[in-house]
């Protein structure tokens, strides 16, 4: 690996000024730059300049071209990285096309030499710097820091923030090692996101240059499949669609709610890959319960079944198919298009009839569940799937609907938020639109922890009722929900109770939800089967009558199933006088996710994590764990784009 000895080496910091001169600036410039770093602080702070046999504490040394902007690696291959192995350290200095080793005795410099490790294209490499540096910024994301919160450097591992002071972000480590870093080296450090606690060990640990070595060599591979997976999606060709027509602003003109900005955004995404291009469209809608996915969903649809195809929507339950199928028939109400449901609450006399209409092409648009996925199931012409929950089907089932045509346009929904780190890393891959903003009508839920009290349960059902409103009880335990309902009707008689749960036969259930839909149930005592997918507008009082049991996530999720019109919303997560610590540290989080922000950040996470869990793949959850979400996402961003470049 060795060339070469030589004498003296200049090394440039990491940053835009040298990033834009080429390597044959510095040579011809090397004495106006040696004489300027006397009495510039520019040169002193960017400049180092290394000779055989100077004295120097390589400590000091390390800790300045850590400051320049080095990375640190296992072995170094690209401009910009340094590594350290007992006295000897390997740098690619960026004003060079080679590495180079330069040998330490004690605090002398022993030798310095030129290693075979070179780049072809400079200015290439340089691009490919100045990208880095940018995606570190878009990924760094430090905004709202609190005192305690998980940092990791890039260099050094995860630490725990203290504070910012004097223009420095000061880290903790283990046995009380303190980090230094400044403010222009922020793109070093991400916030930690991972599925647990992350283990904090000593500064300069050689065990994070080998962990992040090893993730590094991890993600090339997984960007090496994705690009695979991607690039053989691509083969496939269809017609492109017809554009807008009059069904299509027929259905928009009778929306009754007014877009959200994001909304508009996603319906374009889908219009441009329809319309414009000749790939199939895979393309994940993303965003959180009641931000009008549903919507998007139909409009795709009109668009296919208007351009000569039929549509299908999976969804993961009964309960959930039927409500869409509610919702569809109310807006293409005297709109020329036939919509089936297939599901168990037909008969097999009903499901036959249903089955021969899609063969023939006399129903456009299906809805239904797994159901779909039978073999006796055949379309005439199906050109558009939509996958309701997409992170509840499996990765065979899925491959099973796209097998069906190989051209066929895919749109998956999930109210599981992608995190934008993530969504950033796949972008260049995966088409993802994102919708963030909720609808303008919409009231934050007040939120409310306090212990259990009869009390509080009469008051509150007492005050939504008088205001025409209904009223979910959350009783997750299904053996003693009976229980729950004559408590109740003692203690305000005069209402109707109904009770729902995964145990019930799909029919009872859908026939229970009618009523509550149909305003003749006041009070719903429903286990955690409410979190998915329910629109009820007229529901806006929440009681959780065990909240220490369910999770962050969960308690998050089913929040978001009220407050669903222009109404205020109101919801109590009761709990037992003896709480413990982890349990209360959830349902401050929860309270504190009221209103956007640091504690809407904190609920997040595990809807975060478990959006990471569903892209990545649960393999990929050890990595993310020892780096953190942030900078695994920001590896995987870099090896997508190294690959594609080679």
């Amino acid at each position: 690996m060795k060339e070469k000895s030589t004498d003296k080496i200049l090394i440039a910091s990491v940053i835009p000024y040298f990033l834009e001169r080429d390597n044959f600036w510095f040579e011809k410039n090397i004495t106006k730059i040696l004489e300027a770093r006397k009495t510039q602080t520019f040169f002193q702070d960017n400049i180092v300049y290394i000779e055989k046999d100077r004295d120097i504490i390589l400590s000091q040394l390390l800790r300045q071209l850590d400051e320049m902007g080095y990375e640190r690696v296992r072995q170094v291959q690209e401009p910009g990285e340094i590594s350290k192995r007992g006295g000897v350290i390997d740098i690619f200095p960026i004003n060079s096309n080679e590495a180079v080793r330069i040998e330490f005795y004690g605090n002398v410099i022993e030798n310095i030499e030129k290693l075979a490790v070179t780049i072809e294209n400079e200015q290439e490499a340089k691009e490919r710097i100045k990208k880095t540096i940018k995606r570190r910024q878009i990924f760094s994301d430090l905004k709202g820091l609190k005192y305690g919160d998980y940092l990791v450097h890039l260099d050094h591992g995860v630490g725990i923030y203290k504070e910012k002071k004097d223009g420095y972000y000061i880290l903790e480590y283990a046995a009380g090692d303190r980090l230094y870093v400044p403010e222009n080296l922020e793109r070093k450090l991400s916030r930690y996101v991972g599925f647990r606690d992350p283990k904090i060990s000593r500064l300069s640990s050689a065990l994070w240059i080998k962990t992040k070595s090893k993730i590094k060599e991890e993600t090339e591979k997984m960007a090496k499949d994705l690009l695979q997976i991607y690039a053989q999606r691509e083969i496939a060709l269809r017609p492109v669609y017809a554009q807008e027509a009059e069904i299509e602003a027929q259905l928009k003109d009778s929306f009754p709610y007014q877009e959200t900005p994001d909304q508009i955004k996603a319906i374009e995404d889908i219009k441009k890959d329809l319309e414009k291009r000749q790939e199939p469209m895979d393309r994940i809608v993303c965003g959180d319960v009641g931000f009008g996915k549903t919507e998007i969903a139909l409009r795709a649809m009109i668009k296919a079944v208007n351009s000569g195809y039929q549509a299908a929507l999976i969804c993961p339950t009964t309960m959930l198919a039927y409500q869409h199928y509610q919702t569809f028939g109310k807006r293409l109400e005297g709109l020329p298009v036939e919509t089936a449901l297939i599901s168990r609450l037909q008969s097999k006399k009903e499901q036959k009839a249903i089955i021969e209409k899609l063969k023939t092409g006399k129903t456009d648009i299906v809805l239904g569940t797994h159901r779909l996925l039978s073999n006796d199931i055949e379309f005439k012409n199906l050109g558009l799937l939509i996958i309701d929950d997409e992170q509840r089907f499996g990765v065979r089932q899925k491959e099973k609907l796209k097998s069906i045509r190989s051209s066929l346009d895919v749109l998956s929904l999930s109210a599981t938020p992608i995190p934008r780190t993530l969504y950033l890393a796949l972008s260049s891959l995966k088409n993802i639109s994102l919708i963030q903003t909720p609808p303008p009508y919409r009231l934050p839920v007040k939120t409310f922890i306090k212990p259990w009290s009869e009390e509080v349960i009469k008051k509150a059902i007492k005050e939504e009722i008088s205001r025409g409103g209904q009223v979910y009880y959350l009783h997750n335990r299904v053996e003693t929900i009976e229980t729950v309902k004559k408590f109740l009707q003692k203690i305000i008689p005069g209402l109707n109770y109904g009770i729902a749960h995964g145990k019930l036969k799909e029919k009872e259930l859908i026939r229970i939800m009618e009523d509550f839909l149909n305003k003749k149930i006041n009070v719903l005592i429903a286990t955690t089967i409410i979190e998915n997918g329910l629109d009820l507008p007229n529901v806006n009082t929440l009681i959780v009558a065990d909240a220490a049991r369910l999770g962050l996530a969960q308690a998050y999720q089913i929040r978001g199933r009220i407050g669903r019109s222009h109404l205020q919303a109101f919801a109590y997560f009761l709990h037992s006088q003896k709480l413990a610590r982890l349990a209360a540290k959830r349902l401050t989080a929860l309270k504190e996710a009221e209103e956007l922000g640091s504690g809407y950040r904190i609920a997040m996470k595990d809807l975060e994590l478990r959006g990471a869990g569903n892209v990545l793949g649960k393999e990929q959850s050890g990595h993310v764990n020892q780096v953190g979400l942030n900078l695994y996402c920001q590896m995987l961003s870099d090896a997508i784009e190294k690959i594609r470049k080679d």
